[in-house]
């Protein structure tokens, strides 16, 4: 299966275009837009445009409503929940965050919960934006069951990410990951390219690993049994039963505090419901903000330095690989599958537009 690259700013003009045709606000659509390009520019395919036809999907299905308003429930002085009232999950969150970062600059911490969402893209973007006004940021999100609990063959929770984000010299720590070992969305990934998945990864609906991405995607979507491991694998001996517990962190801080639908009771006929965790932590609440930025990045900078085990040229810290994948797509353009491109000329033409106008005459590697 093939890849084109598409430079940044003609795959942002694009994508504002065709999210602007779904229904969305120019303002509204450059938030999904920056959410989704982030991705792709951090190296992360399974989240970037690719999802674009997900957005298209879960409009027409009815996940996501178009009309809906989100509305604070609950509010203190450090903490908020907000019931989105079943709109698309960017745009609360952004708005979420924004209300953390907020209370973090007044109070010293602001969390916030928001239930009756939809996929609301990587959670780092979200602790990026708090890490940016110079303050901790963490966010998590529960999604569409997809994780088989530890010893089950029923997918109970999500992929359930947790993100850290913390200023840092020269690389902002940054740390983002599922808790599941893969997402749905790299299962997808490699369903469009027609190949196997990799050992270790996914279980059938009788609990027996599989390396079938059609197979897993159909059994998650159906509800039938099976789907992906938690990080360490299937039993405890690697450690998934930690993978699991990391999922059930991401569950307390989305559905759990904000009386929002668990994983498992998500995406279910035209319900989406995915619940979301926001926090901003001022440093200053530790002392000099300056001065923990300095001592943390001497740490930092230890571990980069440190003995490196034989054979391997360089020890990341997190938040380096993403920075380089970033300067690197900048000057080599975004890769798009084959079947990506696909997608977006059916999306394309449902709305009446050009693709080729935005994009050009693609040719595939």
């Amino acid at each position: 299966m093939g890849y084109v690259r598409i430079q940044y700013e003609t795959m942002k003009t694009f994508s504002n275009a065709v999210f602007q045709k779904m229904g969305f606000t120019p303002d509204e659509a450059a938030i999904i837009t920056d959410v989704l390009l982030t991705s792709d520019m951090y190296g992360i395919e399974s989240h970037g445009v690719q999802r674009m036809v997900l957005y298209y999907k879960t409009i027409k299905n009815g996940r996501i409503h178009m009309d809906s308003k989100w509305e604070i429930i609950h509010e203190t002085p450090l903490s908020a929940v907000i019931d989105n009232h079943f709109g698309v999950g960017q745009l609360v969150g952004h708005f979420a965050m924004n209300k953390a970062i907020e209370k973090a600059k007044t109070s010293g911490i602001g969390i916030v919960t928001v239930r009756n969402s939809n996929h609301y893209g990587i959670a780092g973007y979200y602790a990026k934006m708090a890490c940016k006004e110079g303050l901790i940021g963490f966010s998590v999100t529960n999604s569409e069951a997809i994780m088989v609990p530890t010893y089950g063959r029923m997918a109970m929770l999500g992929s359930n990410p947790i993100a850290i984000a913390m200023p840092a010299e020269p690389y902002d720590f940054f740390f983002d990951a599922s808790t599941t070992v893969v997402t749905r969305g790299k299962v997808e990934v490699y369903n469009k390219k027609g190949e196997e998945l990799p050992d270790g990864w996914t279980l059938n609906s009788k609990g027996y690993p599989s390396t079938d991405a059609p197979d897993i995607l159909k059994n998650i979507n159906e509800k039938n049994g099976g789907g992906i491991l938690p990080l360490g694998g299937a039993t405890e001996k690697f450690g998934g039963h930690k993978g699991y517990g990391y999922g059930m962190i991401a569950e307390i801080f989305s559905s759990v505090l904000s009386m929002g639908l668990t994983s498992n009771h998500t995406h279910i006929g035209s319900t989406g419901g995915t619940c979301h965790g926001f926090a901003a932590i001022n440093p200053n609440l530790f002392g000099d903000p300056e001065e923990i930025k300095k001592h943390f990045s001497a740490f930092l900078q230890e571990l980069r330095e440190s003995p490196k085990a034989e054979g391997q040229p360089r020890i990341y810290t997190h938040g380096e690989k993403e920075v380089e994948a970033y300067a690197r797509m900048l000057k080599e353009g975004i890769p798009v599958n084959e079947n990506t491109i696909k997608e977006m000329r059916t999306i394309c033409n449902e709305y009446g537009i050009d693709m080729d106008s935005y994009l050009g005459k693609l040719e595939f590697e």
